[in-house]
């Protein structure tokens, strides 16, 4: 199904599905013709499989088989696989392995950050099916030639070469190192997770965190409270709100990762894949937040009557009072969100936060761990 002419290099982009599948789409309709300007003509089709090759498992040798096995199964001239799972090989962050006698790469989405994504990627793969490409013109019966791949991240990204075992498939490998590789493995898994998704991922939660709002903003006792209140208390209020949003669906949901396993190497993924909920709860509750804010100030600017608001506060009703009974209220309700995320399901709220690859793993890891303890 795969083979290709012998002008045209057939290229099968094996893509789990989600947002792995739609960067692939997107690189399938910009590479051909870039690749087609650097190698002086030459013509590459591009094919997308949508598939969860990752299913079951996040072992770096177990992918790379799949990689390999299902590009010959179709005759494809070349392979590069891309996941949203974080990956590593031998305690490293893994970006990318290549293997040019097999002609498949397997590329990590998340070893490339959280910024311009797409362009990253279509960058690496690019230099990875010209080096793979390079790799199936080499004469028939002799072991490709190695073939380093060009620059695919700036010259200031901690992306490096790393040593690849004689025994493995693989004769290129390139990992993230140092404090600046973490960041931005940790900056790709809260974007593969897509944390924007939370806000109408947590219906029960918003709707009660808004009726809490709605109410809050015509009672009196809060116009009071407001009304006295400094800056640094309502942003202590706005940080008590949201860390006890962030703590409770973190808790109700069992969304905390519990590693297996006592060496160095499992404590830092352990708390490489916390921090990442962390952040990317956190960012989908500022966001619920933000909304709130907005709401309030609209809903207040509506409702409430000057006269009234005067004689119980003895404070005139100007826009700095709307803006911090807004501000008060959206910390009210943040609150009151929280104990209504209590009537989401634990599947709801994973489903919101994380990405279908990460919700596998987190299962396969639960399933594992309940195993070993019966």
């Amino acid at each position: 199904m795969g083979e290709s002419s012998h002008n045209v290099t057939v290229v099968a982009l094996l893509a789990d599905p989600d947002a792995p599948t739609e960067a692939a789409r997107r690189m399938a309709r910009v590479l051909p013709d870039r690749l087609a300007e650097r190698t002086g003509g030459r013509r590459f089709e591009f094919e997308v499989v949508s598939e969860p090759f990752s299913g079951g498992t996040e072992d770096l040798a177990t992918l790379a088989r799949r990689t390999v096995d299902r590009g010959q199964d179709e005759k494809w001239d070349v392979v590069v696989a891309l996941t949203d799972l974080p990956l590593h090989s031998h305690g490293r962050k893994l970006v990318m392995e290549v293997s040019h006698e097999h002609r498949a790469a397997l590329l990590s989405l998340p070893s490339l950050g959280g910024l311009r994504l797409q362009r990253k990627a279509e960058r690496a793969v690019e230099e990875a099916v010209l080096s793979l490409a390079g790799a199936q013109g080499d004469e028939a019966g002799k072991v490709p030639h190695r073939r380093g791949l060009g620059r695919f991240t700036s010259r200031l990204a901690p992306v490096h070469p790393a040593p690849v075992g004689e025994e493995e498939p693989a004769d290129l490998r390139y990992v993230l190192s140092g404090p600046r590789g973490y960041l931005r493995m940790l900056g790709g898994m809260v974007r593969a997770n897509r944390p924007w998704r939370l806000v109408p991922g947590l219906s029960k939660a918003l709707a009660a965190a808004l009726a809490t709002g709605a109410v809050a903003t015509v009672n009196s006792t809060l116009w009071s409270l407001a009304a006295a209140l400094d800056t640094t208390r309502l942003v202590i209020a706005t940080v008590g709100s949201i860390a006890l949003m962030i703590g409770w669906l973190i808790i109700d949901a069992h969304l905390w990762h519990r590693g297996k396993g006592d060496s160095p190497e499992a404590r830092k993924r352990t708390t490489l894949y916390n921090t990442s909920t962390v952040l990317t709860v956190g960012i989908g509750v500022f966001v619920c937040y933000v909304g709130l804010l907005a709401v309030n100030l609209v809903w207040a600017l509506f409702i409430l009557n000057g006269q009234v608001f005067a004689s119980l506060t003895r404070t005139p009703l100007h826009a700095s009072e709307y803006w911090t009974l807004a501000w008060f209220v959206a910390s009210v309700a943040t609150v009151g969100g929280a104990l209504g995320s209590g009537l989401e399901s634990d599947e709801a709220i994973r489903a919101a936060a994380y990405s279908k690859r990460e919700q596998e793993r987190r299962r396969m890891a639960e399933d594992g761990a309940d195993r070993s303890a019966t």
